[in-house]
């Protein structure tokens, strides 16, 4: 089943992107077609001006992180160690080097998180294993680092601090790092960059958050009413009521993509 159609985007700033839209639209399988996890049933995908299908796992590994939905999955493994896995794809035989640890454990110290450096990653809770994962995908000093939810599991505080700290990394390094969010508020406060996907798997609007989050954008996506206020230059989102079925229904045919 085509899952995607008609997709046609240039990232080529650093920055914030972030990818926003209801469930089930593609923005998973989307992400997962940039890093060759999934191939393309049409067309390609390039970076810096190279076909991703001509590029190895391992090359592509040294420019591109990804940082999957964290699973419940847990390894008998330390922190440390976990983080260190980031480093692979720049190792020669496997041995890590001093500059492996030395990168290793700024990137603990910049995700708050090197008091944990020892503790085995299955003691930890699910909110530190999303730290642990940013810390790994980070630990790979990527060009590129591709987040699906990142902030899922943390609780509002630290959902901020991640979102905030990722785009920091972003700006000061000369990054893209491209994240699917579903909290609207964050992503219009802190992203450079906003991807609206919408059904049937298309790309609805790309923008600022000022140009992609207005209402009827976000009633024709999501379904569902909102007030935008002006929030220091960012757009605020006053959420309202559900539009129904129905209605979902009649607006789309009258007004398709």
């Amino acid at each position: 089943m085509q899952v995607l159609h008609d997709i046609n985007l240039v990232l080529d700033q650093p920055g914030l992107v972030c990818i926003v839209g209801p469930n089930g639209v593609g923005k998973s399988t989307f992400i997962k077609c940039l890093n060759k996890i999934n191939k393309p049933s049409s067309g390609t995908v390039t970076i810096s001006g190279e076909d991703l299908g001509n590029i190895s796992l391992k090359e592509l590994s040294k420019v591109m992180g990804y940082v999957p939905v964290t699973s419940s999955d847990s390894f008998s493994m330390t922190v440390l160690d976990t983080v260190l896995m980031g480093r692979h794809p720049h190792q020669k035989l496997g041995n890590a080097s001093d500059l492996d640890l030395k990168i290793v454990n700024r990137t603990l110290n910049m995700m708050g998180i090197r008091h944990l450096a020892m503790r085995n990653f299955d003691e930890l809770s699910a909110g530190q294993h999303q730290k642990v994962a940013i810390a790994r995908g980070l630990a790979q000093t990527p060009k590129v680092l591709i987040l699906d939810e990142p902030t899922s599991n943390l609780d509002v505080r630290h959902q901020v601090q991640v979102t905030e700290l990722l785009r920091d990394l972003a700006i000061r390094n000369g990054m893209t790092v491209l994240m699917i969010s579903h909290d609207l508020n964050i992503t219009a406060k802190y992203a450079d960059k906003v991807i609206m996907m919408s059904l049937p798997g298309t790309i609805y609007r790309v923008g600022t958050a000022e140009e992609v989050f207005t209402e009827d954008a976000i009633r024709y996506v999501y379904g569902v009413e909102c007030k935008i206020i002006d929030d220091e230059g960012r757009p605020h989102i006053i959420l309202g009521k559900a539009i129904d079925d129905e209605e979902m229904r009649r607006m789309h045919e009258s007004d398709p993509i």
